[in-house]
């Protein structure tokens, strides 16, 4: 059972993959197919349905991470979580999966994120377009008041 629950459409992703692959399969149209541009297009439509969305659940027992259509997820116990804060990422963070100078970030669109301080010390960034919405519903499946 799921206390929270949001597909967060990664808006940045699918114009860029999308747009890259659009004008791809119009040059291996014209050009002539080609077996590096096929690849390169296998792995576009590959990265757009790993990146397009992310959709976080919260449990009464776990934060659940998916990217796209679920090839990579990602699990945190509430237990481990020592603290939870809305934060905003810097632009240069950039999108999916990233390690950063004090823990990793997961993301597929905008700045705003909810950051995850782990009892072992580990720093995890959940980006969200609902930072708010997260961010009572981690606390509330804590049993933080504030």
């Amino acid at each position: 059972m799921s206390t929270y629950h949001h597909r967060q459409l990664g808006t940045a992703v699918l114009w860029v993959l999308g747009l890259t692959a659009l004008l791809l399969v119009l040059l291996l149209y014209f050009v002539g197919a080609h077996p590096i541009g096929t690849a390169v297009l296998s792995c576009l439509v590959l990265c757009l349905a790993v990146f397009a969305t992310l959709t976080v659940a919260v449990t009464p027992t776990h934060i659940i991470l998916k990217f796209g259509v679920g090839f990579i997820r990602k699990r945190f116990p509430l237990r481990s979580i020592r603290n939870v804060r809305a934060v905003r990422n810097e632009w240069y963070y950039g999108l999916g999966i990233r390690m950063l100078a004090r823990g990793w970030l997961y993301n597929v669109s905008g700045l705003d994120a909810v950051e995850l301080e782990m009892t072992d010390g580990n720093i995890h960034r959940i980006g969200t377009d609902e930072p708010v919405a997260l961010l009572k519903a981690i606390r509330d499946a804590c049993g933080v008041t504030s």
